[in-house]
């Protein structure tokens, strides 16, 4: 039963750290302007992954279905600190963990000003996940990002872990708490039955 606890506990902590063990992504909400001042707030991320620095933002923090968004991306050699001059492509896909659909192509784009710029349109509400891919001095990048287009449903997969930890943490209170019954009922009957080293006293005719 304990090792049911620590199964629950750990998926717990595998669904918290979901959305950022991939590359060591850290969100930084940065509520900031582009250069457009009718732009909404942006969502700013930074992260390292091989020899390159990678930051990006994303134009507005909380795209709508139908929506137009962009993402900005800027990468930087860690030794040499010279910006990414190579063809990124942007791929998206459906996220979560029991979605294994193909990624869609969205955009192949050279640096404007040492920036990437990568328009995009969502139809659908939904957890997506946008993939920048290059290569540099021999070597192939993926980074990957999530991003929330619309309402996120109200029970997410947390929630649903929460649910089922819950449930195992009830189911053992429970059979714990028959234990302890069967245990009590048991000392009980010993302390009543008789002991067969005691003569029983005789009937008087």
């Amino acid at each position: 039963m304990n090792r049911l606890v620590k199964l629950a506990s750990l998926l717990i902590i595998l669904g918290w750290h979901s959305t950022g063990q991939a590359h060591h992504v850290l969100g930084r909400p940065a509520y900031s302007l582009s250069e457009d001042s009718n732009t909404p707030p942006s969502i700013q991320v930074e992260t390292q992954i091989g020899d390159y620095r990678i930051s990006y933002m994303v134009f507005p923090a909380f795209p709508r279905p139908n929506g137009r968004g962009r993402v900005n991306l800027y990468a930087t050699h860690l030794d040499t600190a010279e910006p990414l001059t190579s063809v990124v492509t942007f791929s998206v896909r459906e996220g979560g963990w029991l979605i294994s659909g193909g990624e869609e192509v969205i955009g192949a784009q050279l640096p404007d000003d040492n920036v990437y710029r990568q328009g995009f349109i969502f139809k659908e509400a939904g957890a997506y996940v946008i993939t920048a891919a290059f290569e540099a001095g021999g070597e192939s990048y993926r980074v990957d990002f999530p991003l929330q287009v619309g309402d996120s449903a109200p029970i997410g997969l947390l929630g649903a872990l929460g649910g089922i930890l819950a449930a195992v943490l009830i189911g053992v209170s429970l059979v714990q708490r028959k234990r302890l019954t069967r245990e009590k009922l048991r000392v009980a009957g010993r302390r009543i039955a008789p002991d067969p080293g005691t003569p029983r006293p005789m009937d008087r005719d």
